[in-house]
């Protein structure tokens, strides 16, 4: 099949960008959908690594006509027993015959009722996969006449590129993952992470850092954004990342906001990125006073160490800066008991005092709980 400008426009270009929107490929569908005269349509995708449990994503497209009617309810059409969806074969276009029981008369006549109520008397089918990563089940309906061999060949044509699209998504699924991961974890610390270029200008900031700060566009056609701050520390900040940039400083930390006695630590970017990028020159980091939940950093203090209940929330008061005495009261210990608690404390987590457990306490699992 030829492509022409059309298809470029209203369904390549789609499929590529549609990545980006979430759900994906929205515009694409709706294009599908006028493209090939359909009535109703939905896209199916599940996710290679997905839950049993987890539902997969569906993305319902009605053609103007058909607005004010019911989306296609894909529950119901796969408690109809169709041909499974996963024996299609790939890249191959199904109507609706194929998918019907003919060797059983009554779940036929079953089928085609419950088609007919959904105002289904024509349809199209695609499965499209992508190397195990993810897999995706298209169907158009019409309700009238069949689809013409033009719309059939567009689907079939569709396959290919769709599957590619897949692959993209797969894979930004896994990156979306790793990121909010990092961000999950940098959160629980009280920390946010920002990347500047040699000016100071703002490249990326992560989610806790846009709730921190305020931002403004840069005032220069390079474009950018720069940190909404007092201007002795908006100088300060300049300063810094052009000297860390050009190597003539190392590290740098930067007074932001006195108010809230919030600091920037910058630093040289190490960052390990692929081509093709665009390398930061700088990487700041604040942090807030913030320790996790305190039920929870028990939990982790007793099962790292071994400790007994009482023993791992007596460690954990202690690692708030409490003595032994004012953090066994606040757990109605005795002193005697409190003493005889940290005793045991040091020893089974293998420190010496109450300074080398705190140590011991905030570099390992216990701030990430």
């Amino acid at each position: 099949m030829a492509f022409n400008h059309s298809d470029q426009q209203e369904l390549f270009l789609p499929l590529v960008e549609g990545v980006h929107e979430t759900p994906p490929w929205g515009a694409f569908m709706r294009n599908l959908v006028a493209r090939t005269y359909a009535r109703r349509a939905f896209l199916i995708i599940t996710l290679a690594n997905a839950m049993p449990t987890q539902e997969p994503t569906v993305i319902h497209v009605s053609a103007p006509r058909a607005v004010k009617e019911p989306p296609l309810d894909f529950r119901r059409l796969n408690a109809l027993d169709l041909h499974p969806y996963g024996q299609l074969r790939p890249g191959r276009v199904y109507g609706i015959d194929e998918m019907l029981d003919f060797d059983n008369p009554a779940r036929l006549a079953m089928q085609r009722g419950a088609l007919a109520e959904m105002g289904i008397r024509y349809g199209r089918w695609l499965r499209v996969t992508a190397g195990g990563v993810a897999d995706a089940w298209l169907l158009l309906v019409r309700e009238r006449e069949d689809f013409s061999s033009s719309a059939v060949s567009t689907l079939a044509a569709i396959g290919p590129h769709l599957a590619a699209g897949l692959r993209t998504l797969a894979a930004l699924t896994e990156l979306r993952l790793q990121a909010a991961m990092a961000t999950a974890a940098l959160g629980r610390l009280g920390a946010g992470q920002l990347a500047f270029d040699a000016g100071g200008r703002v490249m990326a900031a992560d989610p806790q850092s846009e709730r921190l700060l305020a931002f403004a566009p840069a005032p220069d056609p390079r474009g950018g954004r720069r940190l909404q701050t007092l201007p002795a520390a908006a100088l300060a900040l300049e300063k810094a990342c052009t000297a860390i940039a050009e190597g003539r400083s190392e590290s740098a930390v930067v007074l932001l906001d006195p108010a809230r006695d919030l600091h920037l630590l910058l630093r040289k970017c190490d960052l390990a990125l692929p081509e093709p990028r665009a390398m930061p020159a700088v990487i700041g980091t604040l942090r807030l006073d913030l320790r996790e939940d305190e039920r929870a950093g028990t939990l982790v203090l007793r099962d790292v160490h071994g400790l007994s209940e009482r023993e791992a929330a007596l460690a954990e008061k202690l690692s708030r800066g409490e003595s032994i005495i004012e953090a066994g009261r606040a757990l109605r210990l005795t002193d005697e008991t409190a003493r005889n608690y940290s005793k045991r404390i040091y020893a089974k987590t293998g420190t010496r005092g109450q300074g080398d457990l705190v140590r011991a306490i905030l570099s390992g699992l216990t701030p990430l709980a």
